[in-house]
């Protein structure tokens, strides 16, 4: 039997965690033909991610090609490109934005001041503002949670794992208030573990890997003659490619 994709691409992610992570180039190929809109990678991140109303790192868009009776509808998953020339990191006022030396770019909470001038400058729509929802609000806050016996809003409320640390949702150290956006599941990586959104790609959609391994499942499909990347006239060099 055939080896899993995930299987090869987790033994792969361990590979590429033990060199410096300026030698590692992550890269994501998304592919369109697989993908079947079943949006498990949008839930598995929210989940991941502890994600509130209105914050989505990975939406997935959607569109209906074709003309009646011969109509189909076709899947886009869109998180952050990770672009190489990124243009929200340049607008950012305080420096809260940048690009890591994996190649991810990342937001420091503590430093964001919530101006927005990054999710206009994104021409991907990848960034969302936390506005310090909960999906419990406006509900009675004794409803019993469906784990254990957590409260559903103590568990909203509850701390998220993200860039290395634990954020509370609550104080100036706190994502509320600020822009967030896909990292690639760093910390996922950081545990030699894939993107959340990869590991529960039912139709195998999801790539992820180093492609500076040439060894890598994302630098075989990097160089295939359908690999596209969006907007690539707008120069931002995204580090998300897509199969069409």
């Amino acid at each position: 039997m055939d080896k899993d994709i995930i299987i090869s691409m987790q033994e792969e992610l361990a590979r590429a965690i033990k060199r410096p992570a300026k030698e590692r180039r992550w890269l994501m190929v998304i592919d369109q033909r697989k993908c079947v809109g079943c949006y498990a990678c949008t839930i598995s991140c929210v989940a991941e991610n502890k994600l509130p109303p209105g914050v989505v790192y990975r939406p997935v868009l959607e569109d209906e090609v074709g003309t009646y009776p011969r109509v189909s509808r076709k899947f886009l998953p869109r998180p952050c490109m990770q672009c190489d020339r990124p243009p929200c990191t340049n607008v950012c006022p305080v420096g809260a934005t940048e690009k890591g030396a994996e190649g991810v770019v990342t937001i420091d909470y503590k430093q964001c001041i919530g101006c927005r001038y990054c999710v206009t400058a994104c021409p991907y729509g990848a960034r969302t503002f936390d506005f310090g929802e909960a999906y419990t609000d406006g509900t009675p806050e004794g409803l019993p949670a469906m784990v254990g016996q957590a409260r559903a809003g103590a568990m909203e409320r509850s701390a998220s794992f993200e860039y290395g640390r634990s954020w509370p949702r609550k104080g100036d150290d706190s994502p509320v208030g600020n822009v967030r956006k896909c990292h690639f599941c760093l910390h996922r990586l950081a545990q030699g573990m894939l993107p959340a959104c990869v590991s529960t790609c039912i139709g195998r959609a999801t790539y992820f890997g180093d492609a500076n391994d040439a060894g890598s499942t994302v630098a075989r499909l990097e160089g295939s003659p359908n690999a596209t990347r969006l907007k690539e006239d707008l120069g931002t060099e995204p580090r998300v490619i897509y199969l069409v």
